[in-house]
Order: C-alpha cells, then sequence, then structure tokens
C-alpha cells in the first residue's frame, strides 16, 4: 500500500524572531521596565554598558549592538542584570532575524526565573520551537512540555511536541503513536479555536499512523484526512485502508470499490489501474477492462508494453460480446429471476451505456433472485455515473450490512462531497 509522504508541517506560529509578538521589558534608556515586566535593580557597572548596547540596537546597528552586548556581558552579575541582558538579547535577536539568538535569549531569561508567569507559556513555546528548527528534539520537548503545563496554547505547543517526539523516536511505533495523539490533540484545539487546519497535516498523521501498523489509528487518520479534503489521492487512502481490513472482500466487491477509485480520480499507479483491469475481466466485464487500461496510459503510468494476457482477451472478446447484449436483454425480460438481468446490467455498465444498465439492473430486482445488496449497489453506480444522484442516494440508502454496506457509504460519501472535491478527468 502505497501512502501520501509526509511534508513540512510550516507551524506559522506567528512568534518568529522577524515578527515577533513578545513584550519585552522596555529598554534601560526609558529607565522603567514594561508593566508586564518584573522591576528590576540593576548593577550601577553594568547599567551604562546594556545602555550602550541598547542604543546600538535601536539604530539597528547590528554588528555594533553585537559587540556591545559581548562586552556587556561580563558585567552582568546579579540575576538582574541577566535578565535585563537577556531582554536586549532579544531585541537584537529580532533586529538580526536570528533564530538561535532568539532562543539563547529567551532561555536565558527563562533560567533567571524572573518572566512573569504571563509570558511563561509563550517563551517556552518559542525555545521550543527554535530548538525543534535547530533539530535539539530533547530541548524542543523539555521545554514544550513546561509551556503544555502551562496550558499555553496546544494548538501551537501539541503540533511543535508531536514532531520533536518523532524526531527523537525515530521508528519507534510507541513514540509514533504519542506523538500522532499530541497531533490529534493539537489539531482539534486548532479546530476549538477556530483556526484553518492545514491539509496536509493529516497526510502527515496517516503517514505515521501507517508506520506504527495500528489499523485503528491509520483508518481514522485516513478518515480525517478525506473529510478535510475530499480529493480522489485522501479517498483513495480510505479505500485501501478498507481493502486491509477486509481480507476477504470478493473480486466483485472489490471491483465496485475500484470503480469508486476511479471515478472520484483515486487511481494513481500502475498497479491501481493492473488491479481494477484485472477485476473487470474476471467479471467478465471486457469493455471496462480496455477502459481501465485506456485510462492508465492517458495518466502515463502504464506503457504500450503493459499488455497483461487479460487485457488481449478482452480486446479480442469485446466485439462479440458487445454485439450480444441485445439478445440477452430480451432472455432478461422472459426469464424467471433476475440473474440473466443483472449480468446483462454489468456488461452494459463496463461499456458505459448506463442508459440501458439502469432498467435491467431495477428489472433483476423486481423478478429477484439475485444478491439485492449487489444489484443495488451497482444500480447506485449506474445512477451515479449517469447523473443522476438522487437515485444513486436511494439505491446506495438500500444496502447497508457487511463489506457491500461499508462500498455504498463510501459511494454515498463521494456523492456528497463531490462538490467539494476535485473532478476526475
Amino acid at each position: 500500500m502505497r501512502f501520501v509522504s509526509p511534508v513540512a508541517l510550516g507551524l506559522m506560529l506567528a512568534l518568529g524572531a522577524a515578527s515577533s509578538g513578545v513584550s519585552v521589558p522596555a529598554a534601560i534608556a526609558k529607565e522603567k521596565a514594561e508593566a508586564q515586566g518584573p522591576k528590576l535593580k540593576l548593577s550601577k557597572d553594568f547599567i551604562p554598558a546594556i545602555s550602550k548596547a541598547n542604543g546600538l540596537i535601536a539604530k539597528k546597528d547590528i554588528e555594533g549592538g553585537k559587540a556591545a552586548m559581548a562586552e556587556a556581558l561580563p558585567l552582568a552579575t546579579t540575576n538582574d542584570d541577566k535578565y535585563q541582558y537577556y531582554a536586549i538579547l532579544l531585541n537584537l535577536s529580532i533586529a538580526a532575524n536570528d533564530a538561535a539568538m532568539q532562543g539563547e535569549a529567551l532561555r536565558g531569561m527563562l533560567d533567571t526565573g524572573l518572566v512573569p508567569e504571563s509570558q511563561q507559556g509563550q517563551f517556552n513555546t518559542i525555545v521550543a520551537n527554535n530548538a525543534l528548527s535547530a533539530k535539539d528534539y530533547d530541548a524542543a520537548i523539555s521545554y514544550g512540555e513546561k509551556a503544555r503545563a502551562l496550558g499555553y496554547k496546544p494548538e501551537q505547543v501539541n503540533p511543535i511536541l508531536a514532531q520533536a517526539v518523532w524526531g527523537k523516536g525515530g521508528n519507534d511505533p510507541a513514540q509514533i503513536s504519542r506523538g500522532l495523539d499530541l497531533f490529534k490533540a493539537g489539531i482539534d484545539a486548532m479546530k476549538a479555536a477556530g483556526e484553518q487546519v492545514p491539509v496536509q497535516w493529516y497526510q502527515v498523521g496517516v503517514s505515521k499512523a501507517a508506520a506504527v501498523g495500528q489499523p485503528q489509528q491509520l483508518r481514522q487518520w485516513a478518515d480525517m484526512a478525506y473529510a478535510a479534503d475530499p480529493s480522489g489521492e485522501n479517498l483513495r487512502t480510505v479505500l485501501r485502508v478498507f481493502q486491509r481490513d477486509n481480507p476477504t472482500m470478493t473480486n466483485r466487491e472489490n471491483l465496485d470499490l475500484l470503480r469508486l477509485m476511479n471515478v472520484s480520480g483515486g487511481l494513481a499507479l500502475k498497479p491501481d489501474f493492473l488491479e481494477y483491469a484485472e477485476m473487470a475481466f474476471k467479471g467478465g466485464l471486457y469493455g471496462e477492462v480496455s477502459s481501465a487500461i485506456n485510462a492508465g496510459r492517458a495518466k502515463g503510468v502504464l506503457t504500450a508494453n503493459d499488455n497483461p494476457d487479460f487485457y488481449a482477451i478482452a480486446t479480442q472478446r469485446m466485439t462479440s460480446d458487445k454485439a450480444s447484449l441485445g439478445a440477452a436483454a430480451t432472455d432478461a425480460a422472459k426469464a424467471a429471476n433476475g440473474k440473466v438481468a443483472s449480468a446483462t446490467a454489468d456488461a452494459y455498465m463496463g461499456y458505459g451505456d448506463y442508459a440501458k444498465a439502469i432498467p435491467l439492473f431495477e428489472t433483476a430486482l423486481q423478478k429477484g433472485g439475485v444478491d439485492v445488496a449487489e444489484v443495488n449497489t451497482r444500480l447506485g453506480i449506474a445512477k451515479a455515473l449517469s447523473g443522476d444522484s438522487a437515485g444513486a442516494r436511494e439505491a446506495f440508502s438500500k444496502v447497508s450490512a457487511g463489506t457491500r454496506g461499508g462500498i455504498a457509504k463510501f459511494w454515498l460519501n463521494w456523492l456528497n462531497n463531490k462538490g467539494a472535491a476535485q473532478p476526475a478527468g
């Protein structure tokens, strides 16, 4: 099974170095701290040195500010001095757009124990995010856990922690699961805060869940990905998970699942198109075998050399098979049960002739003696593909049990979502 590759998360904390919203004590030159900052008593020798540095930073003299800060550092002998030193260093990091310096500044301020409680969560979150960027996963986890304990914005903290846990844990299933729990908690918090969750995040969840080998988590993330972005690609993942969960699925059931994967644009790889064609061949649907192979070639994943034996047989039989359908439809009307009608309807649908397939499926249901769940499923498919969405919903709604019930539900969801999804080509 192929799953979507992980993508960069792009947390967009709005806490970056260049545009930081962090409140820091006001410049010492103003001779007072901001209302939120601690009241500091600075050493006599330290004041002129840090004032000089602050003045240069205010003038955007980055190199001069760095030199002045180096001179001020040895003079920061008390906790108050150190807090002020790192507060000014934070200002310099913002002016210099230097994330490493920003992390150093915030860590230094936190180490003094003087950061106001109202700012501790934010500071720890920024440090954790910077540590994550530097692949210092231990630091990212440590500061992230502190921010989480402080109750600071779980929509920001949990995704940072998840990535740090994954970075440190590697392929350890327990750590992947732990990270997934944190990641989902972050997504849930974003939704609760009314924020838009990047759709790629769900694909990351799918990829990580696939690595864990726990079907329940994989199913959960695949469903979330499709709900967030009802694309053929995401539906493909959901359907492949369903196949994995139902290993005793029959070829005929699998064909109806692959039909949905096809119409939604989810067939992507060479094995996808070959599997679809093979299932159609096993059902005696020669026209559908041909259309499946041709679709794969049109997409560029099958070449002229990809000619499985069943494709050659199907193309040879198509003309005579199609010519026989009129007589079969006549026989279906006379038959004691609906089996001939159902088989003839299948063939017509395989050739894309839904106008002839639909009444034959309905005849099969009226006469009986057929797999009612299968015929209703295929009647729904024919109506869906003919443009009769209301009729398709009615047919699918009559299929509720077992594997076919799941397949019908997927078709119903696709009908409900296809307005928001990219239409199949």
